[in-house]
């Protein structure tokens, strides 16, 4: 008696020969899905980063005129939720940072002309984090003095 040849369908035929646009396909999708779910767990957690932003000086002493040459940016180095941070980063054009110098507490250079000041950037960090409403917390402020050239 003859024994019934095993008749291969295509599909079979092909997978011997090798992978197909087919497999690569899935193999890419699942590759780019797993790539999304990690990067989503990745955002739950808590990161740090720096974040750059512009500074504002308001309420300025009637004679005083700040020069151009003074600090206008800061790095803030922010510790929160990667979806918060992940905001803050992707918000196009940032408000800037107001430092009202009436509330400051900055003080003159010593054994230097009379219109050289500086604020220390740390004594920022609470009025910072007040106006910063994402959930995020100011660490530090880069650079740690802020100096101030008055005309």
């Amino acid at each position: 008696m003859d024994k019934p040849k095993e008749i291969r369908s295509g599909r079979s035929a092909r997978k011997s020969k090798g992978l197909t646009r087919g497999d690569i396909a899935v193999f890419a999708f699942f590759l780019c899905l797993s790539f999304v779910f990690w990067y989503l767990n990745s955002l739950g957690k808590d990161i740090e980063t720096n974040i750059r932003y512009p500074l504002t000086y308001t309420n300025i002493p009637g004679s005083w005129k700040i020069n151009d040459g003074n600090t206008r940016k800061v790095n803030l180095a922010v510790k929160g939720p990667g979806y918060s941070i992940l905001q803050m980063k992707m918000s196009g054009k940032r408000s800037p940072l107001l430092i009202d110098l009436s509330k400051v507490h900055y003080r003159q250079l010593q054994n230097s002309k009379k219109g050289d000041y500086f604020i220390i950037s740390s004594s920022l960090i609470p009025g910072i984090n007040s106006r910063i409403k994402s959930g995020c917390k100011v660490i530090s402020v880069k650079p740690d003095t802020l100096f101030l050239t008055v005309k």
